[in-house]
């Protein structure tokens, strides 16, 4: 790739990053972010200890940075290829090259390409080679002249035409795809269907108690342009099922009447009926380019264009709340009871320390059919008493409230203990439970008694835990089943490795699954570190890590500043200063006359410094100002502080709910059209956008995130379809009519048994219609 070629992405991503709230970006911190991650730097690397290289491009634009640089390579790879083709063939003129070079997406460039690239045997193609070319150019050029008085000089049976339909027919193709393939035509009509298109949903025939979730859809109109991404996701789903079929149309459109694209085909041409004998003969040629050509051509297009900004949306939901699940509030370092609900098969026990650490485990039958409420209080009364018990996790599934309430009757029986309990979501427990990695962790352990392991780790320290299970089955996503795995995959990895680069790890107490998150690292050198860490003893100091096989000097300059040596050899090491800066540091301390141990965490004498100080060549001032902000507060953990929601007693099952009813609830999937909260009866309640604030609401989040404890108002229940209406607006009255829009979405991928719709753009007040919002986002309480 020539180096003006680099310059133009470069150009180009600065620009688009100068667009974000963020700031103005330059190229030059575009093309120097380009060269670390070229070197084989990491986002997290980069955005944390290459401040001064990169002008303090922070993680998100860098992000998004990596992500467009991906995609204007790849289009850079094409264009090169598109244009060795074309020259190949030696129908390469400077006027195309130029095309070529200036298409700036990966659809315009197609577009340019499509008359040049090797393709079936087409019937236009079989009639240019009998010499129909002629015929199709005279009557185009002089449509005064008569097509069948024409088109008789060129019947010829051997080659395939025996009579004047024949020719015409072939003539007419010939002009079908010399129009259908014209680039600047093709991006008209795009950008016009862009603008005025709808999206046409009907129900297949036939289809309609099979495709009864779908039922929203079975006859939907939506401007293509405002559809949002869970619509069009449970539509195109809908299609893929063959429940329902969709259509792009633009007005009303009438048998026998001109299409807008026929015109716009027609006017690109020159094609308008004037009275000249082959007036009509074009109209048929430009209405068949329409039907047969462009219009299948042109909707998978921009259904296709449709899908990706959908998935693109989708992804970056599942993404955000990911984030926001990842890095929730952890109970911190407290001997924890984890309890895995269950019936009949009984409510697995295991208690953890404060590292983690299994201690014990036990079955518990509380509830029916054996309801041995009594014994099993016992049992868990000595498990706590034993191992000084702290905390008591609940997985939030089947029996939870249940199991809740024997957790409250523990409590009272245990008054010494000062236990708390807390419901923590089971989301991905049995995935992890199954896994090669639980496995390994405990072998001799039944898979169910892995659950409670892991209910009980995850209170804790959620990232901790949540790290050791696949992204895509923590189920805080929509349609995560429908969009690109790998697009999914990709983005969901750069939030885990983001999460747990902020939060840094103890390295002598870090599993495999959180070591291989760090920058650098990969989980054979996760691995190596925990075998060399169980060979050697914990590790003493951050260098002592060099010593580990296989991590060499660069792994070791991208990884170290993310792995803390607590109570080592150097006080440095439990920090997130870089092993690169210590010289910095002690040149600081040297300067104020202070040793490192008494500069670290007085805040007071190191506000007081002045970062410009302390700057040279080597180490700028936002290097400096942040190994300040370190020095004052080492490790501090960027989650916020740990706070439980109370769930209402007496308040168990959706049957138990009455509108009015105020509640806490944690809120456990944020999407676009609002947010699910749990408040304990094993059905997650919908806040919809518009009654998640008394102010209006563009964005959800500006409102709340995932792991929220917040309080909501129950506007509207409905037991027989599942479905709970809330409101977080304590103003709101239950049954208050609504007039605005209606959306609907669902929780973790699955598919969506109302979602409603209506034209108006104007937020909905919070009513007794909300429970039409919600969209059957059944929780997945075991996956």
């Amino acid at each position: 790739m020539s180096s003006q070629v680099k310059d133009s992405i470069n150009q180009r991503i600065a620009e688009e990053l100068s667009a974000l709230p963020s700031g103005r970006v330059q190229p030059q911190q575009v093309a120097a972010a380009v060269a670390l991650l070229d070197e084989g730097s990491t986002v997290p690397f980069i955005a944390r200890y290459r401040k001064e290289v990169t002008g303090s491009l922070d993680d998100t634009q860098l992000r998004l940075l990596e992500e467009r640089l991906r995609y204007l390579r790849e289009l850079e790879e094409r264009r090169t290829a598109i244009l060795a083709s074309i020259e190949e063939q030696g129908k390469l003129t400077p006027e195309l090259s130029r095309e070529i070079n200036l298409a700036d997406t990966k659809t315009r460039l197609e577009d340019l390409y499509l008359p040049y690239k090797q393709k079936r045997r087409t019937k236009g193609q079989i009639a240019l080679e009998a010499g129909l070319g002629e015929l199709a150019d005279a009557l185009f050029n002089d449509p005064s002249l008569e097509p069948e008085a024409e088109a008789a000089r060129f019947v010829d049976a051997d080659k395939g035409f025996a009579d004047l339909k024949a020719v015409l027919e072939g003539a007419k193709y010939i002009l079908m795809e010399r129009f259908a393939e014209d680039a600047t035509l093709l991006d008209r009509l795009r950008g016009f269907l862009k603008d005025n298109a709808s999206v046409s949903a009907r129900l297949v025939p036939g289809k309609e108690t099979e495709g009864a979730k779908f039922s929203d859809y079975f006859e939907h109109d939506e401007p293509l342009k405002k559809m949002p991404s869970h619509r069009a996701l449970a539509i195109f789903r809908g299609r893929n099922e063959g429940v329902l079929s969709a259509a792009l149309k633009v007005g009303e459109e009438t048998p026998g009447s001109l299409h807008p694209c026929e015109g716009m085909i027609g006017e690109r041409f020159g094609i308008a009926a004037r009275g000249r004998a082959a007036d009509k003969w074009l109209a048929e040629v430009v209405r068949w380019t329409w039907k047969v050509k462009l219009y299948s051509h042109l909707e998978t297009d921009l259904f296709g264009e449709l899908r990706e900004q959908a998935e693109d949306e989708a992804i970056s939901v599942f993404a955000r709340n990911l984030h926001d699940l990842l890095l929730a509030a952890p109970a911190g370092p407290r001997a924890t009871l984890g309890l895995d609900p269950g019936l009949r098969t009984g409510c697995k026990v295991a208690v953890v320390d404060a590292t983690g650490k299994l201690l014990d485990t036990a079955t518990v039958y509380p509830h029916a059919p054996r309801n041995d409420w009594d014994g099993t209080l016992a049992v868990l009364a000595k498990l706590c008493a034993k191992h000084a018990v702290d905390l008591i996790a609940i997985g939030n599934g089947t029996a939870s409230r249940e199991t809740d309430k024997l957790a409250g009757d523990l409590i009272k029986k245990l008054p010494g203990l000062k236990l708390t309990k807390i419901m923590v979501s089971e989301a991905g427990a049995s995935v992890y439970s199954a896994s090669e990695l639980a496995a390994k962790e405990f072998p001799d352990l039944d898979v169910s008694i892995r659950g409670a392991v892991s209910i009980a780790r995850r209170l804790q320290d959620p990232l901790a835990e949540l790290v050791k299970i696949d992204p895509k089955s923590i189920g805080v996503g929509q349609y995560q089943h429908d969009v690109s795995q790998l697009k999914l995959a990709r983005s969901l990895d750069a939030v885990v490795e983001d999460c747990v680069n902020a939060v840094g790890v103890d390295v002598n107490t870090a599993s495999v699954a959180l070591l291989a998150r760090i920058s650098g690292l990969n989980s054979t050198l996760a691995q190596n570190i925990v075998q060399f860490r169980d060979a050697n003893g914990a590790f003493k100091s951050r260098d002592a890590l060099k010593k580990v096989p296989r991590l060499g000097d660069k792994t070791f300059e991208l990884a170290a500043g993310f792995l803390r040596v607590m109570n080592g050899d150097n006080p440095l090491d439990g920090s997130a200063v870089h092993p690169e800066t210590y010289p910095l540091v002690q040149r600081i301390a040297e300067g104020t006359s202070r040793d490192i141990r008494s500069l670290i965490g007085d805040s007071g004498f190191l506000k007081r410094l002045d970062p410009k100080q302390f700057t040279d060549e080597r180490f700028g001032l936002p290097t400096v100002t942040d190994i300040l902000k370190e020095l004052d507060k080492p490790s501090r953990d960027p989650r916020p502080e740990f706070k439980t929601a109370a769930f209402q007693d007496g308040v168990e099952t959706i049957k138990d709910l009455k509108p009015g009813m105020i509640l806490e609830g944690v809120v456990t999937n944020v999407a676009n059209f609002g947010a699910f909260v749990d408040i304990g009866v094993h059905q997650d309640g919908l806040v919809h956008i518009s009654a998640l604030s008394e102010k209006f609401v563009k964005d959800p989040r500006e409102a709340v995130k995932a792991g929220d404890v917040v309080k909501v108002k129950v506007m509207e229940v409905d037991v027989a379809r599942q479905r709970i209406g809330l409101s977080m607006r304590m103003s709101d009255t239950p049954g208050e009519k609504a007039d605005g829009p209606r959306g609907g979405g669902n929780r973790g991928g699955q598919a969506p048994r109302s979602e409603r719709h209506s034209p108006q753009d104007k937020p909905a007040p919070a009513n007794a219609a909300m429970a039409a919002l919600f969209a059957n986002a059944k929780q997945l309480r075991k996956n």
